[in-house]
């Protein structure tokens, strides 16, 4: 199962880092349970300290595993830790990530948006116009509906006999 999950088995997530503690003590805290490869304590960028928490990396799974059952929930510095086995590192914006790209790699996918928007609006400008221009020719033709019976109903036959006889 662990495996599926893409879990890297020599490396451990150490999370509830005290800020005093850095790489060396990190080191030096987890050198008891063997060979150590790799540590590292990810930097905020704003404040140049880490994020309270680092990762370890062993030469051998056996060793991660030991340091991960004997150091998690352990203290240092005044602080309890969290270890676990840690996750493959993924770069933020999915699969790919945008950190990976250049910033104008989006520019012809953006662009082609805009005209796509823009062509939807001028479509949805010209049928709210359509829309208009049949409702006014539709209260046109009732209006005149509406005058022809009018006509219809003060045509009266003795009103019509007097005018032609008039003529």
């Amino acid at each position: 199962m662990a495996q599926q999950l893409g879990v890297q088995k020599n490396t451990l997530y150490v999370g509830g880092l005290a800020e005093e503690v850095n790489e060396s003590i990190l080191h030096s805290a987890f050198i008891p349970f063997g060979d150590i490869k790799d540590v590292k304590t990810p930097l905020d960028q704003a404040t140049q300290k880490h994020r309270s928490f680092g990762f370890v990396t062993f030469l051998e799974k056996e060793d991660a595993a030991a340091a991960m059952d004997n150091m998690d929930g352990s203290e240092l510095y005044g602080r309890v830790l969290t270890v676990n086995y840690a996750l493959p590192e993924r770069i933020k914006g999915g699969q790919q990530g945008w950190a990976a790209h250049p910033i104008w790699a989006d520019a012809d996918t953006w662009f082609e948006r805009q005209q796509q928007e823009e062509e939807m609006q001028r479509i949805q400008a010209e049928n709210k116009a359509a829309m208009q221009a049949a409702e006014e020719l539709h209260r046109k033709k009732m209006a005149q509906e509406r005058e022809g019976e009018k006509e219809d109903e003060t045509d009266d036959p003795m009103a019509r006999i007097e005018a032609e006889a008039t003529v």
